[in-house]
């Protein structure tokens, strides 16, 4: 299941979160290669492991950082999975990650990649290209709004290369097949459609995000998904989870459909990874390890 890479030192931020059990799940051991960062003790840590707070203790950040080529901030909030969390930690983390990043010397300065989401774009129609407005609908695609803004500001201000990923809908850690549960319901809209969105697989995103790494340089925006859209009713069906259908309201989003044409300069996608069927293949790969996994 792991997949090869030869990634140079990376520094993973929240690396015990979802995505960051993909990684650890499927990212070559190498070793010295990728450096896992928790807030909290793991269980049978190794040296690949650095248990600290980022927004608490920059020092220790700076130091864990020193030598990497590539900070990796998974680290963030996610709207529904962490109550009473701030979404401006989303905004303090990147921040956080960026000034460990300037303190190296300029020869050895890391270059700093944003977990950032698709939710920036709200409720737009089209194929949205890195280039489109922003519009976000709620206070989780705000906050990755203002940490892209930010991100890229500071990176400017301090000499560090950022880039931030808008990723898609994650097949498996997503609310659909992530968040189903037997009754479950879905929103159909008037065409008899249900919702239908820009998709990337468990094992595709770990390989994209290996092949972003090592790519240098990167732009400062990047959509991250499979090419086209998957409908929701059909990745349900494609894994056998029955569902049925509840109206859908006046603020459901009907479609968003994100422009890999960017991304694929850096990673190859193929048809077959953005057909619902291998997305649920993926899925069911690692459905044991992600099952249970709350983001830190």
């Amino acid at each position: 299941m792991h997949i090869p890479q030869k990634l140079g030192r990376v520094l993973v931020l929240g690396a015990t979160g979802r995505i960051g059990t993909i990684l650890r799940k499927t990212w070559s051991k190498g070793p010295g290669q990728v450096l896992w960062q928790a807030r909290r003790a793991v269980a049978d840590p190794g040296p690949d492991w650095c248990v600290l707070d980022p927004l608490h203790q920059p020092g220790a950040l700076a130091r864990a950082a020193a030598g990497c080529d590539v900070i990796l901030c998974l680290s963030g909030v996610v709207m529904g999975r962490a109550p009473g969390s701030d979404m401006q930690d989303n905004v303090t983390l990147a921040e956080a990650a960026i000034r460990a990043a300037g303190q190296m010397g300029q020869a050895a300065r890391a270059r700093v990649i944003l977990a950032s989401s698709a939710a920036v774009y709200g409720n737009q129609t089209g194929v949205l290209d890195e280039t489109a407005t922003l519009a976000p609908q709620n206070d989780y695609g705000r906050a990755k709004a203002a940490m892209e803004t930010r991100g890229a500001a500071l990176g400017a201000e301090l000499g560090v290369p950022v880039t931030s990923l808008r990723i898609g809908n994650i097949a498996g850690i997503d609310a659909i097949l992530g968040g189903w549960r037997p009754g479950f319901r879905l929103d159909q809209f008037a065409d008899g459609r249900t919702p239908r969105r820009s998709y990337i697989g468990v094992l595709t995103l770990a390989r994209v995000l290996g092949d972003l790494v090592r790519a240098d340089p990167l732009p400062g925006v990047l959509n991250v998904a499979t090419p086209g859209m998957v409908e929701m009713g059909a990745l349900l069906e494609a894994a056998g989870l029955d569902w049925a259908a509840q109206p859908a309201p006046d603020s459901a989003i009907a479609e968003l459909c994100l422009s890999t044409l960017a991304l694929e300069r850096f990673t190859p996608l193929s048809e077959t990874e953005g057909q619902a069927s291998e997305m649920v293949r993926q899925w069911r790969l690692l459905e044991p390890v992600l099952k249970d996994n709350t983001p830190q």
